[in-house]
């Protein structure tokens, strides 16, 4: 067997491990590596790039882990931009960013971790500058900031903001090109095409990760003192959404075949205008740009909906009018089924220089033109507002079961989409996700500074310690039986479009939780049709799909249990928020093996970091 470190070998990355290396054989089927570092990351995306560069400028001899090279990161697919209260084209502060975010979010974002995130977002985006990112720009060569949905100045009174900072319709592209960039320039070891396996967990300690190289099949033990889980969302859990191939909530899965809990699953963001058939996202730029939706009847509907914003509503606002719409009959083209984004009234200037993506991406996915032709939209999935649990510094945090109080899972750490800190709650605004992998992605190597040294003292791994993932592959490898992964996975999607999709009801919610515990049963089934270690594409599918089952369920049971609409969780038979009883965040955990899901909860954070510098905003109706 072929018996290589790295899969890739370039440039400054992968020359060498510079860590201290032990090779071990496991019977005739596994080559086991270990390796010691002070910190390893988990994804290269955004976040995973942002701690990984930041804990190697602190000192931290770092790894990160990509299943795939990191400029195809999923960071790579945003479009619109990223917050920040700049002040470049109004008068702008950042707690009237924080406002917006804590209304946005329907009053479950916590508010100490909003405090953060927002006063930091300025600076956040300054250094993003500064490391070469090619913001749009105002005539006077300012970062150009562009109107989004959700978003004020003075907590609601001043009429709309203009704080979304973008690199015309490519924001995230440009921001993961940069952030790679800059992570070249550091001293950080980069393990690309590896697949994250499991956490190697002793009690509420976290000891690092084992992973496969995906080209020959040997298994990689990292030992460090943090492990920070920086892997994105599980989008790939549905049938439609804008997420790649590759979003299949990896580090959700490891935490939770760990018995951790995942928080607030049941909130899925679904984007209003993803191009309709293929769900490639159309940016809400589109709209903060003057673009706007119409219906059957040619009617501007979404000012019934939101008189003040119209379009640029929150997005489950705006998902929620245009489903409306459809059910109704007053939807477009043969069937009815979809709604018109119309941008041709734009002048051409505008589409060519702040929209030139959408445009190639309408003729390709759409087959339309832009400029003489509207495009068909569709509400489809995009982002997941819950994740593994952490305070504001990005440590993942467990529920004490006697006090109720919060526990520290000492060495892990989680930052982006995995993560939920809770920046979004029940809802996150467009162009926080991007200032949320910067910010948080920061943050874990701030944390990190905190706790650990660089260079301090670890124990060796025990022999097997970590190993027991190596059952799984083998059993898999092992199984016959003619189910396949693409057959369960299709019917999970199924399920989860169905029965968890924009507007929820009871009946529907109970059977699509009879659905997924029968289909979580047939998890133990599946058989490979390649039984060979070297690139086995299926055996890593089947693996992904492990990770999406196991969060799927839990979203599922988590909407099932959750009797009131708030945020992107609209219930047709409980149409109020209720925050006497339901102002509290969703804790599920599940059995990997019996897939039976537990369901527990914790009281939403009020207090700000500092109430005199930022009161608390109290909760109010959510209109707008």
């Amino acid at each position: 067997m072929k018996k290589q470190i790295c899969a890739r070998q370039f440039s400054n990355i992968n020359q060498n491990h510079s860590s201290q290396v032990t090779e071990t054989n496991i019977g005739n089927q596994f080559t086991v590596i270990d390796h010691i570092y002070d910190a390893v990351v988990l994804g290269a995306g955004g976040a995973g790039l942002r701690s990984a560069f930041g804990l190697s400028e602190l000192g931290y001899k770092t790894a990160c882990i990509s299943k795939l090279f990191p400029t195809r990161s999923h960071t790579v697919a945003a479009q619109g931009g990223i917050n920040a209260a700049l002040g470049n084209m109004t008068e702008d502060d950042w707690k009237w960013h924080a406002y917006d975010t804590i209304k946005g979010s329907d009053w479950l974002g916590d508010q100490d971790a909003i405090h953060y995130m927002c006063k930091e977002a300025p600076e956040a985006v300054i250094e993003l500058e500064s490391y070469g990112m090619p913001f749009s720009r105002t005539e006077e060569g300012k970062i150009y900031q562009r109107a989004f949905g959700g978003q004020s100045l003075k907590y609601g009174e001043g009429g709309q903001a203009y704080r979304c900072c973008a690199v015309a319709d490519r924001t995230g592209h440009s921001m993961l090109h940069t952030l790679f960039g800059r992570a070249l320039g550091y001293n950080c070891t980069f393990f690309i095409e590896y697949f994250a396996l499991d956490l190697i967990m002793d009690g509420d300690t976290c000891k690092g990760v084992v992973c496969m190289n995906m080209s020959d099949g040997t298994i990689h033990r990292i030992k460090a003192n943090q492990t920070v889980i920086a892997t994105g969302g599980y989008g790939r859990a549905y049938q439609s959404c804008t997420s790649a191939h590759t979003c299949t909530g990896d580090g959700g899965g490891m935490v939770s075949r760990h018995n951790l809990p995942l928080e607030d699953l049941e909130f899925i963001q679904f984007h209003p205008t993803g191009i309709y058939g293929s769900g490639c996202l159309m940016t809400e730029g589109c709209r903060g740009e003057g673009g706007y939706l119409i219906n059957g009847l040619g009617e501007r509907f979404m000012e019934r909906y939101a008189p003040s914003a119209k379009e640029l509503a929150s997005r489950d606002v705006v998902s929620r009018a245009m489903t409306l719409e459809i059910f109704e009959g007053r939807g477009c083209g043969p069937n009815k089924d979809h709604i018109f984004l119309q941008l041709h009234h734009l002048p051409d200037e505008i589409i060519n220089t702040r929209l030139p993506g959408i445009s190639e991406t309408a003729r390709i996915f759409a087959g339309v033109d832009v400029h003489s032709e509207p495009i068909p939209v569709l509400p489809t999935v995009h982002y997941n507002m819950g994740g593994i649990p952490t305070d504001w510094k990005t440590r993942v945090i467990r529920r004490d079961p006697i006090t109720g109080g919060d526990i520290v899972i000492n060495g892990l750490l989680a930052a982006g989409e995995a993560a939920c800190a809770s920046v979004h709650g029940a809802n996150r605004l467009g162009a926080n996700s991007l200032l949320d992998i910067v910010v948080f992605g920061k943050a874990s190597a701030k944390t990190t500074k905190e706790t650990y040294k660089p260079g301090e003292a670890q124990e060796s791994f025990k022999k097997d310690e970590g190993l027991e993932v190596l059952d799984r592959i083998q059993n898999l490898m092992n199984r016959k039986s003619d189910l396949r992964t693409a057959e369960l996975r299709g019917k999970m999607q199924e399920v989860m479009q169905k029965h968890a999709s924009v507007f929820r009801v009871e009946e529907s919610l109970q059977q699509g939780v009879q659905k997924m515990d029968s289909l979580y049963s047939s998890l133990d089934q599946i058989s490979l049709m390649d039984k060979s270690m070297n690139w086995n594409t299926d055996l890593f599918e089947a693996l992904e799909l492990e990770n999406l089952m196991l969060q799927a369920s839990q979203t599922m049971h988590s909407a099932a249990n959750r009797k009131e609409s708030r945020g992107a969780h609209a219930r047709d038979d409980f149409t109020e928020r209720d925050d006497a009883n339901w102002m509290k965040h969703t804790l599920s955990t599940i059995d990997p093996k019996t897939g039976k899901v537990t369901l527990e909860y914790r009281e939403v954070i009020h207090d700000t970091l500092d109430e005199v510098e930022f009161p608390s905003i109290p909760p109010m109706k959510r209109v707008y």
